[in-house]
């Protein structure tokens, strides 16, 4: 992509998503996402109401009255985008592509980070470690995420999770929120997933496209897996070949959310022609309650 074009994109992107993450995502995501723990901040005098717990024994017996110690939340966290950047991702037929939505919600998550003094890091995978960008703070780190996820060119189309869950967990030391945005069109990644949110806080968006549920009746076509590279010729007009891929779309949904469920992992599952914003704001406020 020529330069130009791709700062236009940036731009576009960075306008639409700050915004929102402004706006709309502000109270939920700080409201999602816990900080590290509580801080001791200062001592003030008893207050009538006040939890007795709280009261610094020491500085009371100084002053002959009561004290209570306020703690503050310290809020600073870092938070890893793990960006899936598989073949199967350049899916789409009806407003957008995967990768195109996959890239927007990551660009809000990174402005609302960012807007509530968050580190962000990207790890971007398939079936290896495609690129990793230490978290960081800052508008050009930011702006720099966008360009990533706008023109970034994988070397392989495969798709690995949970060789890229095991490269979180070693990378990153201290605990982090972790989303992984993928589709998850993947086998064998509950261990891997089990073991970073026992270290982590990870929470997954699952993408997907409408015609990835079902084949529409439009005759014999020839059809190619975005990963592998291999071509085959399937009859869509025959009802039980649509009605077979249909089961194995709902058996794959079944297990990957069992698998999200067993694992201890929220989830929210996105549509390619479907608005983020409310599945988004609905996952910050369960994570919230």
């Amino acid at each position: 992509m020529e330069t130009s074009e791709l700062l236009k994109r940036v731009r576009k992107i960075e306008i639409k998503t700050r915004g929102l993450s402004r706006n709309i995502f502000a109270g939920e995501y700080h409201s999602a996402f816990k900080g590290l723990g509580m801080t001791f901040s200062e001592v003030r005098e008893y207050q009538y109401g006040d939890d007795i717990r709280k009261i610094d024994w020491n500085v009371t017996a100084r002053y002959n009255h009561p004290y209570v110690k306020l703690f503050e939340e310290e809020r600073e966290l870092t938070v890893m985008l793990m960006i899936d950047v598989s073949g199967s991702r350049e899916f789409g037929t009806v407003s957008k592509l995967k990768k195109n939505q996959i890239t927007e919600i990551a660009a809000v998550l990174a402005f609302s980070a960012i807007q509530n003094n968050d580190k962000i890091g990207v790890i971007f995978f398939s079936n290896t470690i495609e690129k990793f960008i230490p978290p960081k703070k800052g508008k050009t780190h930011i702006l720099r995420i966008i360009r990533e996820l706008i023109d970034f060119h994988p070397e392989n189309r495969e798709t690995d999770i949970s060789n890229a869950l095991r490269y979180l967990t070693n990378a990153i030391k201290k605990k982090c929120t972790t989303f992984v945005i993928s589709d998850f069109i993947d086998d064998d990644f509950e261990n891997a997933l089990t073991i970073a949110n026992k270290k982590h806080d990870v929470v997954a968006l699952k993408i997907y496209d409408q015609r990835e549920k079902e084949i529409p009746s439009i005759g014999l076509v020839k059809i190619k897996d975005a990963e592998s590279g291999e071509y085959s010729w399937v009859d869509t007009s025959n009802k039980k070949v649509r009605e077979n891929y249909a089961a194995w779309w709902r058996n794959e949904s079944k297990r990957t959310s069992e698998i999200f469920k067993r694992s201890g992992v929220d989830v929210a599952e996105i549509r390619t022609d479907q608005d983020y914003v409310k599945s988004l704001i609905n996952l910050f406020q369960r994570r919230g309650h």
